[in-house]
C-alpha cells in the first residue's frame, strides 16, 4: 500500500511539474520571425516597417521588465544602418555591446565600419 501511495505521489508531482508554464528569460516578440524573414525573403518587408515592429517589441519588453534577447540591438542597428540612420545604428551597436559583453569583439568591428 505504501508503494502505491508513493507511486501516486510521484505521478502527481510529475504531472504538476509538466503543467507549469515555463518563463522565458527574454521578451522575444517578433524578433525571430523578422530575422528569418530578412534572410529568407529579403525585400519582402520595408526596412522602416521592420524597425517599427522591433521598436514596439522593445517598448513591450521594457513595460514588462524583461530583457530583449542577444542580437536584438545589433539587428536593430543593422536596420537603422540600412535606413540611413547612422547615429541610431551606432547607438544600437553600443547598446548590444554593453548588454552582452561577449559580443564586444564583433560589435567593435561593426562600429569601426559604421563610423567610416
Amino acid at each position: 500500500m505504501r508503494i502505491q501511495n508513493t507511486l501516486c505521489a510521484l505521478l502527481l508531482l510529475t504531472l504538476v511539474g509538466c503543467a507549469a508554464p515555463k518563463q522565458s528569460l527574454y521578451q522575444w516578440g517578433d524578433y525571430e520571425n523578422q530575422v528569418y524573414s530578412l534572410y529568407n525573403d529579403p525585400g519582402k518587408s520595408p526596412v522602416e516597417a521592420q524597425i517599427e515592429k522591433l521598436e514596439a517589441d522593445y517598448q513591450k519588453a521594457r513595460s514588462t521588465n524583461k530583457a530583449v534577447p542577444p542580437g536584438f540591438h545589433a539587428h536593430l542597428g543593422y536596420l537603422y544602418f540600412q535606413a540611413g540612420k547612422g547615429d541610431q545604428a551606432v547607438q544600437s551597436f553600443q547598446t548590444e555591446k554593453a548588454l552582452f559583453p561577449e559580443s564586444a569583439v564583433y560589435m567593435d568591428r561593426i562600429l569601426a565600419k559604421a563610423k567610416k
